[in-house]
């Protein structure tokens, strides 16, 4: 009972010093607005709302004031392009707070879509809140966290930290802190599947009976509590002293922030009468950044060097930038074709590293000695890699991932490496008049080539110069769109864009620009891929492969691609207005119901024409709102084909890893089964349904349990024919909510053949197919 005291009462303090109302002297009216450098400070002037400097521009969040540096705690669009010094953050008529670019284009910043905002308050909490008329709060960012969290604020079930990028840029990084649903505090890399493999720290706290939250108290204290009970059911860092901590005072904050490199962290920030202000990391999840999944890139090892983490490439791998090292390595040597056996041992060697361990999972192991895991490696075409772990031989495929040094606990490792000088022989030289007859021979002919190629390529380079400037001088982009693709090279791509100046968005794989070809009069998006190595190459000839061969008009058309050394960048026509998730997740009003239906209909026939009127069909893997976009017209086109997987003419189904996001991901993705079109239709079921209610297929901020899953609770309304509950607040005609909502329950059937093809949806959407009552569907993948 003493626990429950305590946690009680440090839950009263936190609501009524984190929620209540601000004092007269900090309120921001809702006429005002604030341009750079003003900013709105919190009464203490400890935090402050407002511009700060990232990179070349400019973007809007809440900051620790310091004397030297400024701690930045919160960031409003973190992924959104920046803005100039001109730009303005004022509250609209509709009294939400937005950011206005130079340009006169406004970016959503905070707001309530029930009431209209009164005022604003920057907190000494570091809260950043929006009140009603009766000073209630509509919007606040402690309940919209995006790296950090602060001293009275609470990281719900379902809710999640994300890392920034690093130290200067504050766009999501490489890294989530997930407060999940089995009650289990766990991180993982973004790009990962977030399965316990990919887990690299947890709290241990696994409970599927109750919900947890992580509450961080004003004292510095970090504890997992069971929400319903109000216990303590895991303490991370505790501050206190008898329940009281005797450092406590109104000149310390306490921050948790899920660091650039991964780690959660919980720091103190101290200020002194003297002015003086000291930084003091209290506790750490991890030690050590090699202790992270996915510090280091593909192909790379983590090593602790005089207590410092370092990345470095696997033998017979270089860095793809060595500026950049975590970004991974790629192979340096060319692959010989497979011979087999012994024979491999003429163009490969074996390379061995010790104390080393790797996440990845063996497509082989068998127990054996060292030398007999070492020789197999070298004779299996397959092996790239194999780790001698306890008397058994686990071989590997690359690229290879989670990849460290570890002298406490670490395996021997065989590395299969090319012999270069086998790979590219050169000529036997057996005396010195040989050798003089060939230097000669080679100098003479070299300077007769070079000779023939400058007059050859002077003549093609004024007919390309006079060509090229004709088709810009029409605005074409070179041969018809329809025919073939245009070859850029990378300083094109880079004035087109004006330095990559512009960011439109960001992916797992890298970032999309806006550029503008034929002296403005076409615009482009361009996405350059900076995650290389295997897996960024796949995406990208995925991304050549699938939509270079393809045209429709609900799919978002490549114009060209760029493949300049280690660069890969690929030019699609550009959509102006975002995408479908912003249309239906991003803004207060919802889209038409005739303008949904219409939506629906354009991505249907996108992924129809995939299936079925393509020369080979196409398996996107990973239809969802936010890679469907809108033109001009609000047009619907499928993009992003990173994950897309083709079959031969005469297939209808392969197996291949689990693709895709959750949410959207069929069930059979993990089951281990081959995987058909079907796939694709489960995931537009899914996206049906968010387009009929115009909210995620998960939201566990739904006001009722049976809510949170969408799927679930449609199915629920239209058994119970209470479907009118999905759109509160709109009118409908009921007739094409009913048939919309049932195309999608038969969409997302857990049984692949209970599912419509794609071109059975569209006859049923169109009306011209009855659509049957589906049965139950079961519990979607997450």
């Amino acid at each position: 009972m003493a626990s429950i005291s305590v946690v009680f009462l440090v839950l009263s303090i936190a609501f009524v010093c984190g929620m209540a109302q601000p004092k007269q002297d900090s309120s921001i009216s809702s006429s005002a607005s604030l341009t750079y450098p003003g900013s709105w400070p919190s009464p203490s002037n400890r935090f402050a709302f407002g511009f700060y400097q990232q990179g070349s521009g400019f973007a809007v969040g809440i900051w620790l004031v310091s004397q030297d540096n400024r701690t930045v705690v919160w960031t409003a669009n973190r992924n959104g392009p920046l803005v100039t010094s001109n730009a303005v953050v004022h509250f609209n008529r509709d009294g939400k707070l937005v950011l206005q670019t130079e340009q006169g284009q406004e970016q959503f910043i905070a707001g309530s879509a029930k009431e209209s905002v009164s005022y604003a308050a920057m907190l000494d909490s570091g809260n950043f809140v929006l009140y009603d008329t009766d000073n209630k709060p509509q919007w606040q960012s402690f309940e919209n966290p995006t790296d950090t969290i602060l001293g009275g604020q609470t990281l719900y079930t379902g809710r999640q930290l994300s890392s920034s990028l690093n130290k200067s840029d504050h766009s999501t990084g490489q890294f989530d802190l997930r407060m999940q649903t089995d009650g289990n505090l766990v991180l993982y890399p973004v790009t990962s599947e977030d399965t316990p493999l990919d887990a690299y720290w947890s709290s241990d706290t696994y409970w599927d009976v109750c919900r947890f939250k992580l509450y961080f108290d004003f004292n510095g204290s970090l504890i997992l509590i069971n929400e319903s009970a109000g216990t303590t059911v895991h303490t991370l860092y505790s501050n206190f002293y008898g329940g009281i901590n005797p450092n406590n005072n109104n000149n310390t904050i306490y921050r948790a922030t899920l660091d650039f490199d991964g780690i959660f962290r919980l720091y103190s920030h101290t200020y002194y009468e003297n002015g003086n202000y000291n930084v003091s990391i209290l506790w750490s999840a991890l030690s050590s950044s090699c202790m992270v999944n996915g510090f280091c890139g593909f192909n790379s090892f983590c090593t602790q060097d005089n207590n410092q983490s370092d990345c470095r490439c696997l033998p017979g791998h270089d860095f793809v930038d060595p500026n950049r090292r975590t970004l991974g390595c790629e192979r340096n040597f060319s692959r010989a074709g497979c011979r087999g056996a012994k024979e491999n041992a003429t163009f490969y060697y074996i390379s061995t590293m010790e104390n080393m361990t790797w996440g990845a999972i063996s497509y082989f192991s068998a127990e054996m000695s060292m030398e007999e895991c070492s020789s197999s490696c070298l004779e299996d075409c397959n092996c790239g890699a194999a780790l001698f772990k306890q008397n058994y031989c686990q071989k590997q495929q690359f690229p290879l991932n989670y990849v460290r040094r570890d002298t406490a606990g670490g395996y021997m490792a065989f590395f299969k490496v090319g012999h270069t000088a086998l790979l590219n022989p050169s000529p036997m030289i057996t005396s010195k008049a040989e050798m003089a007859q060939i230097v000669l021979e080679i100098i003479g002919f070299t300077v007769l080539s070079c000779v023939a190629l400058a007059i050859f390529g002077r003549f093609i380079f004024k007919m390309r110069v006079l060509r090229y400037k004709r088709l810009l001088h029409n605005g074409k982009l070179g041969l018809p769109e329809e025919v073939t693709l245009r070859l850029f090279t990378y300083n094109e791509l880079k004035r087109v864009t004006k330095g990559f100046k512009e960011e439109l968005g960001k992916g797992s794989f890298g970032a999309v620009y806006k550029g503008a070809l034929g002296k403005g009069k076409k615009l482009v998006a361009v996405k350059r891929l900076e995650k290389l190595v295997e897996e960024g190459e796949r995406e990208f000839r995925a991304e050549m492969r699938a939509i270079g061969r393809t045209h429709h008009k609900n799919l978002v058309r490549l114009l060209g691609f760029c493949t300049e050394d280690s660069k890969r960048l690929l030019v699609y026509e550009y959509m102006s207005n975002g995408s479908l998730a912003d249309l239906l997740f991003g803004v207060i009003l919802r889209p038409h119901w005739t303008e949904r239906l219409r939506i629906a209909l354009d991505v249907a026939r996108g992924i129809l024409y995939l299936h079925e009127e393509c020369e080979a069909p196409i398996i996107h893997c990973d239809i969802k709102p936010k890679n469907i976009l809108m033109d001009d017209c609000w047009n619907a086109k499928i993009s992003d084909f990173g994950l897309a997987k083709f079959l031969m003419p005469d297939q209808t189904r392969t197996f291949t890893g689990a693709r895709g996001t959750r949410g959207y991901v069929a069930p059979e993705w993990h089951k281990n089964i081959p995987i058909s079109v079907k796939a694709d239709v489960y995931s537009y079921g899914v996206v049906l349904l968010e387009i009929v209610c115009c909210r995620k297929n998960i939201d566990v901020n739904a006001s009722a349990a049976e809510e949170i899953v969408l799927s679930s609770w449609a199915y629920k309304c239209f058994a119970a024919r209470d479907l009118y509950k999905l759109v509160i607040g709109e009118e409908v005609d009921m007739m094409s909510l009913e048939k919309m909502v049932k195309v999608g329950l038969w969409c997302i059937q857990e049984e692949p053949a209970l599912r419509p093809s794609m071109k059975c949806v569209v006859l049923m959407l169109e009306g011209i197919t009855e659509v049957p009552v589906p049965p139950c569907p079961t519990t979607p993948s997450m």
